[in-house]
Order: C-alpha cells, then structure tokens, then sequence
C-alpha cells in the first residue's frame, strides 16, 4: 500500500486549501482514512478521520468547522477542504490508513495507523 500525499502549499491566513491523498491497492474501501499534522518542533496531532464507509466523521477540536475529511473510494483518494486558514495550521499533514478493517470507531492515536503517505507541507502566512 503507498499513500501519496498532495495539494499543499503557501496561503494567507483565511484563505482555503485542498489536500488529496491517492491509495494504492484494492482494499482503500475497507479501512478509516485520517489525517495528522506535524508543526515544527510539535508531535504529529490528529486532525480529521473518516469511515471506511464515510458514514462517519471526526475532527480535532481546533479545526472543527473549518475543515472537512471526506473521500471518494471509486478513485482511492482521501480529501481534506482547509477554510478559514490560520497561521497555527502551517504543518506537514500525513495522510494515514487505520491497521485494522472497518474499525467501528474512528481513532485518534497515531499508533492505530499502520500506512502513512510522505507529507504535504501547508504554510499560512499572516
């Protein structure tokens, strides 16, 4: 399975960003799909998860309202629309596909993610 991360980039601060992530392999539809971040000198945090199925959501409090996970399982590919862009967005985002087939329960932790894709780096200026 390669995970491969896309879309990122420089933005002013309330501007908008679309990250794509393409799955290889047959089996995409099968697992919850998240989306982390890494800030310099900050661990990799959870910002966004989907369901296999995309029946369900789950987002960070601090991006709540403002971004949206969603995904499209006919083309293997993982979406995250970033609005309202603030300058403590600027990371590296990783797209991730959960270890375990349709997990009941979306997971936060980065520890139940066994594929990650290499990174896309979003800065937000001020």
């Amino acid at each position: 399975v390669q995970l491969q991360a896309s879309g990122g980039g420089l933005v002013q601060a309330g501007g908008s960003l679309r990250l794509s992530c393409a799955a290889s392999g047959r089996t995409f539809s099968r697992y919850n799909m998240g989306w982390f971040r890494q800030a310099p000198g900050k661990e990799r945090e959870f910002v966004a998860g989907i369901s296999w199925s995309a029946g369900s959501t789950y987002y960070a409090d601090s991006v709540k309202g403002r971004f949206t996970i969603s995904r499209d399982n006919a083309k293997n590919t993982l979406y995250l629309q970033m609005s309202s862009l603030k300058p403590g967005d600027t990371a590296v985002y990783y797209c991730a596909r959960d270890s375990a087939t349709a997990r009941l329960q979306i997971a936060l932790w980065a520890g139940s993610y066994d594929y990650w894709g290499q990174g896309t780096l979003v800065t937000v200026s001020s």
